[in-house]
């Protein structure tokens, strides 16, 4: 329920202001890890949107180009609906589960640095003038 001193009417003063690029590159950033990166937003001109992204089928990089509506649409899909969260955020994948990731790896006898010893070392990065 709503509490008693909440406005019985709403006034939207909604106006339109710019292309609306700034509001792409917002809900870029608002979404989880954004479902498209902000360079992958190629063009934005005259209510059509251009950008780039992976095919599945052939794993190479392509480019389209919908009406600005049909993109949102494409982007609302990838957001979850009300009280779903994302499974990474839970349990021993946590952000905050570091400690447990380890009893984990020891309970299991999974050792990272033999895992990782297969890995080639950088060269460290110089500057030119360096």
């Amino acid at each position: 329920a709503l509490p008693e001193n909440y406005p019985k009417q709403w006034v939207v003063d909604c106006k339109s202001v710019g292309t609306g690029e700034k509001a792409l590159i917002y809900l870029g950033r608002y979404l989880y890890r954004g479902v498209i990166r902000e360079k992958d937003i190629v063009a934005c001109e005259n209510g059509q949107v251009t950008f780039r992204y992976q095919d599945s089928k052939t794993k190479r990089m392509a480019s389209r180009t919908v009406s600005g509506a049909e993109f949102l649409w494409l982007i609302l899909q990838h957001v979850l609906p009300k009280r779903f969260r994302r499974t990474r955020n839970f349990g021993f994948l946590h952000p905050n589960s570091k400690c447990l990731i380890g009893l984990i790896q020891y309970l299991l006898g999974f050792n990272p640095n033999r895992a990782l010893a297969w890995i080639k070392e950088r060269p460290r990065l110089l500057c030119p003038l360096c």
